[in-house]
């Protein structure tokens, strides 16, 4: 069944944060830690009851470089589903192109469980698969600890953080990055270490567009998995119209997705 993306429907939502983990496909263990299997099947239950249609899946730090759960869940999805996938800095031009037609839209580096990158790696990867394919960067890390390269940061082309920049000390670092054109995920409430509210509405004054929501479900290893009560929140600390820009008119402009979305049956 098709929806127009201009279909009037309460709470339609982008998840611009979830992971699909089939065990069928490869898994590394990280930090000694090895995820239980959580299938696509298991994923739409959970999130067709909110009013998710569309999203990103997003590759975990225990899926390492494998695309090949990707290649199987993407189809399955159809329009309006993305990918954010990790890739080596040698990954080729004709790799990254080929994921791009698989309907990948960004590259993740994952600092917060110890992806081991320097910020010229970071900076050169980023600039590559956006001159290839147009991708954004997407980073999860503690952003106190982004600090000193907010000011190379900023240049990219298009960056987006994850879980809120996760602490209170790294809130004025992200809302430097956000008044350059950051985005950042309102995900993952249950693992940061800050005032949520609070650091909604910061985010939101800088920039309206800034905030893209996602339910970061199956939230593996958060001290509180996501909860539906995290929708009522970003809806009552930002009101109707912003929540709406969160829920689906910023992500839908950040992954750059197609105009018709499928609701898979």
């Amino acid at each position: 069944m098709k929806r127009r993306i201009d279909e009037p429907v309460r709470r339609r939502l982008f998840d611009s944060h979830c992971h699909i983990i089939d065990h069928r496909f490869p898994i590394v263990a990280n930090q000694g830690y090895d995820p239980p299997n959580f299938p696509l099947n298991d994923y739409l239950a959970q999130t067709r009851p909110l009013g998710v249609v569309a999203g990103a899946i997003v590759s975990g730090s225990f899926q390492a470089n494998d695309q090949t759960y990707l290649m199987d869940v993407l189809p399955k999805l159809g329009d309006g589903w993305v990918g954010v996938t990790q890739i080596p800095g040698d990954c080729p031009d004709a790799e990254i192109a080929r994921l791009d037609a698989l309907g990948v839209r960004a590259a993740r580096f994952n600092l917060f469980r110890g992806r081991i990158d320097g910020v010229d790696d970071i900076v050169a990867l980023a600039n590559r698969v956006h001159s290839v394919a147009g991708w954004h960067a997407e980073i999860y890390a503690d952003a106190a600890a982004l600090k000193p390269h907010v000011g190379r940061l900023s240049k990219l082309p298009q960056l987006s953080i994850d879980h809120l920049g996760m602490t209170e000390a790294g809130v004025p670092a992200l809302l430097d990055l956000v008044a350059a054109g950051c985005k950042v995920k309102a995900t993952g409430f249950g693992r940061v270490k800050l005032d949520v509210p609070a650091t909604l509405e910061a985010i939101s004054a800088r920039n309206p567009d800034a905030l893209v929501f996602g339910t970061d479900i199956p939230s593996t290893r958060a001290a509180r998995p996501f909860q539906s009560t995290d929708i009522d929140l970003v809806e009552r600390t930002l009101g109707l119209e912003l929540a709406r820009r969160a829920f689906w008119d910023n992500p839908i402009a950040l992954y750059r997705v197609k105009t018709t979305v499928t609701s898979p049956a």
